[in-house]
């Protein structure tokens, strides 16, 4: 049986749908509409190139004033690296060295940084595979998105768990200046090196009395040779999740070779101005295996400038910018210059 429709009583005024008779809902408030000439075209054109230009050759000129030495050590410590491929070797002291010449000073601040080379940290399933809350220090036992490394077979839980933590780069580097025979230890600063938010924000300690209390019942990660709460045994606050090359290497990179800020040269006694000319050495306690994934591993010295390192895309993607921006403009202008012509031409 069909319904009948239902009306509204005799005597009531249907609700209107029609939008209320105001400036904006009836789409009556003043605009202005720019009228574009030619001559505002082209100046448009001609002034975004300039500009571009002109701020890509000073960045290109700023990434190439920076000084850089890249040492790769991974043929220089093959025997350490064959040791390393069979993990039951993991508490198995392995050291090798790498020693380079800089003939020239390094003036200012100069930073240490690891390469790492066809390296993806950008599989979904391995950005994936962490704790945010456990990183928070709000239950060291939280395991939520970390398989296959988030408990061990007898249920012990992994402190830090997921695949980014159990990966983490690991070698231990030291620098020497050799002078007069002897080897100097270039002083390096361990901590300063992340991010403020990082540190500060997003990654927090359990709390209790002591950290190894706060870790108790948990242990470290299959690849890792320390537990969380003893990774720095100089500086106390430098461990669990506030460790700082723990939390530089848990913000991944989106591209397969890349650098990570490892330490700082302290500018104190013969490095008070930055690295003199002289014979060094690298110093490796090698930990970290790439065999596997044919990578290959680096340690970098480099300074920096106002715009950064020593990476010029940034200025490149500027002059490429600018350039097409001033080739649209000509192309434009001899467009117009034709039509003109033409037009002159009917006119007669």
């Amino acid at each position: 049986m069909k319904s009948k429709a239902s009306f509204p009583p005799q005597g009531e005024a249907r609700p209107s749908r029609c939008p209320d008779n105001t400036a904006f809902k009836q789409q009556k408030l003043p605009a202005w509409k720019p009228q574009l000439d030619i001559a505002t075209v082209l100046s448009s054109f001609f002034l975004i190139g300039a500009f571009c230009l002109s701020v890509g050759v000073c960045l290109i000129l700023s990434a190439n004033s920076v000084r850089e030495i890249q040492i790769d050590y991974s043929d220089k410590c093959s025997e350490c690296s064959k040791l390393r491929e069979n993990s039951s070797n993991w508490n198995k002291i392995c050291n090798c060295s790498a020693n380079f010449t800089l003939e020239e000073d390094i003036q200012g601040d100069v930073f240490m940084y690891y390469g790492l080379q066809n390296f993806y940290q950008n599989h979904r399933r391995f950005m994936m595979s962490r704790s945010n809350a456990q990183l928070l220090g709000q239950n060291a036992n939280i395991q939520k998105n970390c398989a296959p490394f988030a408990t061990y077979r007898n249920g012990t839980p992994m402190a830090p768990c997921g695949a980014i933590a159990n990966s983490m780069f690991n070698d231990t580097i030291e620098l020497f200046y050799n002078f007069n025979s002897s080897a100097i230890q270039v002083p390096l600063l361990k901590t300063g090196n992340c991010w403020w938010t990082d540190k500060n924000v997003k990654f927090r300690n359990p709390k209790s009395y002591n950290l190894s209390s706060a870790f108790a019942g948990t242990a470290r990660p299959p690849y890792w040779q320390k537990p969380v709460y003893s990774l720095d045994e100089e500086d106390e606050k430098n461990n669990g999740y506030l460790n700082e090359d723990f939390i530089i290497w848990m913000r991944v990179s989106a591209f397969p070779t890349f650098r990570n800020l490892y330490r700082r040269v302290r500018r104190v006694r013969y490095f008070a101005d930055g690295l003199p000319a002289g014979n060094y050495t690298f110093r490796i306690s090698y930990n970290f295996p790439v065999t596997k994934f044919k990578g290959r591993k680096h340690v970098i010295l480099s300074t920096v400038v106002w715009s950064g390192g020593s990476s010029p895309f940034l200025g490149i993607a500027y002059v490429v910018t600018g350039s097409a921006a001033t080739l649209t403009g000509f192309v434009i202008s001899a467009i117009h210059l034709k039509l003109r012509k033409k037009k002159m031409y009917f006119q007669k």
